[in-house]
Formats: structure tokens, sequence, C-alpha cells
């Protein structure tokens, strides 16, 4: 009856009005681990291929190829996510408006994961990398809405360390699972490894978490309406949203540059091989988790108190150094270093944004704001690689092989720049005043 009760209040508010345990928060995040496992695994999967597998292409063409492959991605990622999210907020089923897309998108991820392994050639893998962007967004833009649904507003700093959580642990399977695989010589059991991770996380959320708030009313619109209402400008008045998608945007886009062009860079700036390669880039993730790890939960505490800009802020500048360091590094131990602080600096940032995000957009129409603001996290990633391809090949080539990784990073460092700035028009609601007009409503 009692949840019957906080249903109802919060389908009113779009604000969950019960406190979750902290394993059910768990839960909640846990197929953030499925779907960054997948994002990992993929994209060092086809650095090895191009680097070291058997369609090795010459070094001066692996960043064409790279951003030939990444511009579809961006596209499908950038239409998709968005609109299914904004379409999840008005469905009507037995599981709730989320969870048949979860399940959906998740099911395909699995047909197209076997396509990505079993390619013999890079258009083949191109095409099917395309359509695991498709898949996975079906189940992406709903579950971005799905867990707003269910955070009461003091649990948002909690509720983001935990899904920044869940994307560090997810990274550093799907990392993992390839350097394993690269190791026993059977790179494509990596991608089986994460299918089945993903498919286990699914399943704990769809089957263990509630279904959230009841579906907006549709009022005799047409699906039409609703999808072009997820691209209406009226998102525009919006000024601290917008600003923030800016700011998330170049920041992920940093990070981005330092791992999606990782092996490249070991290869052709410090000449290692394929074996010391993936084992270099493991204790380089390593480190980064470490990094992340000590920095997300104590960072989402800090913003509680502070705010979450400032927070921000300071990743931005330990980032910058971070990838810096990179870029200039003569030797392969000052790049893991800096690659420790491009961890702290993503712990930090992940445990802060989203709650930042959560705080500021409407929540009955989270799947459509959540699903566009996630177009800037996974754009992010294909476009890192899309300009860092494009720089890597084009210094490599007037300055010779090796130097196009360093100035890849370098403009790296220039995207934290970029962030920062992007970020001081966001207004933050203030945190006392939150609380005090939640402790006034309870009274």
């Amino acid at each position: 009856m009692t949840q019957a009760v906080a249903d109802d209040a919060a389908a009113d508010t779009g604000r969950a009005t019960v406190q979750l345990p902290v394993g059910h928060l768990v839960r909640i995040s846990l197929y953030w681990l499925g779907l960054t496992a997948i994002d990992g695994a993929v994209g060092l999967f086809v650095q090895n291929r191009l680097n070291f597998g058997d369609m090795r292409v010459p070094e001066l063409e692996v960043g064409r190829i790279l951003f030939l492959i990444s511009i579809p991605m961006a596209v499908v990622s950038i239409l998709i996510q968005p609109t299914i999210g904004s379409i999840s907020d008005y469905t009507i089923s037995r599981w709730g408006r989320r969870k048949p897309y979860i399940v959906f998108g998740s099911l395909l991820d699995l047909v197209f994961l076997f396509g990505i392994a079993t390619s013999n050639s890079i258009l083949m893998i191109g095409v099917f990398v395309t359509l695991l962007s498709f898949s996975t967004n079906i189940a992406r833009g709903p579950f971005q809405g799905y867990v707003p649904d269910l955070i009461h507003p003091r649990q948002v700093g909690l509720a983001s360390a935990m899904v920044g959580l869940m994307q560090i642990l997810g990274n550093v399977t799907g990392f993992v699972a390839v350097t394993v695989a690269v190791l026993l010589g059977r790179i494509e059991l990596a991608i089986a490894a994460v299918a089945i991770v993903e498919l286990v996380t699914m399943a704990a959320v769809v089957l263990r978490v509630s279904p959230g708030l009841p579906p907006k009313a549709r009022n005799g619109r047409s699906w039409r309406s609703i999808i072009g209402e997820t691209w209406g400008t009226d998102i525009l008045k919006e000024r601290s949203y917008v600003w923030l998608l800016t700011s998330r945007f170049f920041f992920l886009m940093a990070g981005a540059m330092l791992v999606n062009l990782i092996l490249t860079y070991l290869k052709q700036s410090h000449g290692l091989n394929e074996a010391t390669a993936n084992t270099v880039n493991l204790v380089v993730l390593l480190l980064v988790v470490a990094g992340n790890l000590v920095a997300i939960v104590p960072s989402a505490r800090i913003s509680d108190r502070i705010g979450r800009k400032p927070v921000i802020y300071w990743s931005c500048a330990i980032g910058f150094v971070g990838i810096g360091l990179a870029a200039i590094a003569p030797v392969v131990p000052v790049a893991v270093l800096g690659a420790a602080l491009f961890g702290a600096s993503a712990g930090t940032f992940l445990a802060v944004d989203w709650a930042l995000m959560t705080d500021i957009i409407p929540r009955a129409s989270s799947g459509r704001y959540m699903g566009l603001s996630n177009v800037a996290t996974t754009a992010s990633t294909v476009i890192a690689v899309a300009s860092g391809g494009l720089v890597l090949d084009f210094i490599n080539g007037i300055a010779g092989v090796g130097k196009g990784p360093r100035m890849a990073y370098a403009l790296g460092a220039v995207y934290y720049v970029i962030a920062a700035i992007a970020l001081r028009p966001v207004v933050e609601p203030e945190r006392r005043s939150t609380i005090v007009s939640e402790i006034v409503d309870a009274a």
C-alpha cells in the first residue's frame, strides 16, 4: 500500500518519494555495466584487428578507417537513442514504460555482436558495428530515463556514484576480456564474454527492478507527433541543460580520445608489439580504475555539499594534465602516470555530471532528456575517434609515424578546456534550498 501511494505521488510530481535501499540502487544501475562492457570490448577489438590482426592495415590508413567506421555509428546513435527514449516516456505495457525496449535492444545486441566476432573484412566489421549502435541505443535511451524515474532527490548523488561505478566496472570488463582473449590467441572470445555480461545484467534489471513511473498521457497524439516532439526546439529554452550537454560532450571526447587510440599510440609512438601493447594497456586500465574508484564516492559526497560545478571544474583540470602528460611522454611510464590522472578525472566527472543532469531535467520527460543527453555520451566516443583519426593520419603523414597519436592526445587536452568553458553558463539548483523545501513538503 505504501509503495502504491508513493508511486501515485511520484506520478504527480515527477519525482520519487521513497528512498531506496543501497542494494536496489545497485540493481538499477547494473545494466550500465553490461552496456559499457560492450563499448569497451568492441572498441578495443577493432583496434586490435586493424593494428595487429589478420586484416592489418598500413599505419598511415588506420585513422582514416577508424573515421569511416565511426561516422555511421554517430549518425545512428544520435537519431535512435533520444527518439526511442522519448517514445518510452509514453509507452504502456505490463512491464512498465522502459523495460520492453531494454529487452528488445539487448537481444538484438547478441545477434550483432556475433556478426562482429565472426567478420573477416573491414567492411563487415563496419556494418555490424553500425547495426550494434542501432540495437544498443534502442535499449540505452529508455534505460537512461529509467534510472531517474526511481531515484529520490536525496539519493541523486549516491545514485550518480553508482552509475559511474558501473560504467567503470563495465569498461574494465570489456578491456580485460579483450586483453585476456588476445593473450590466449582467441580474440573473438572477448565478444562472447561481454555478450553474456550484458544478458545477465539486463535480466537483473528487468526481473528485479520495479517498473518505475507510469507513462505520460498521449491525449490522442500519434506516435509520429511524439517522435517529432523529441527533436522539438522547445528544448533549446532549457539553457542550462543545453550548455551542460555541450560540456559533457567535450569532456567525454577528451577521455574517449585517450582510451580509443591507446593501442595505436603505444604501437606507433612507443614501438610496442601486440602482446606488450595489450599488457601495458591492461596496466593502464588497472590504474585508471584505481583512480576512478578513489575519486568517485568522495566526489559525489563533496558535490552534495559544495555543488556539482566546482567538482566538474576540478575534473577538467586533472584530465587536462593527464592526457597532456601522455601527449608528451618520452617513455611509457610517464604516459601511464598520465592515464592514472585521467582515471581520477573520469571518476570525479562520472560521479557528478549525471547527478547535475538529474537535478536539471524534468523527471516526467526523463526518457527524452536523458536520451538526448546520452547523444553527447555516445557521439563523443565516435567523434573523438573520427577527429583523432584524421589528426593522427595527417600528422603522421607530414611529421612521421608516431607523432600523429601524440597530436591527437594534444587535441584531447583542448577538449577539456572547452568542456570547462561550456560549463560556466549552467545554472545549478542550490543544494540547501532544495533540501529545505523537501523538509517543508514532508512536514
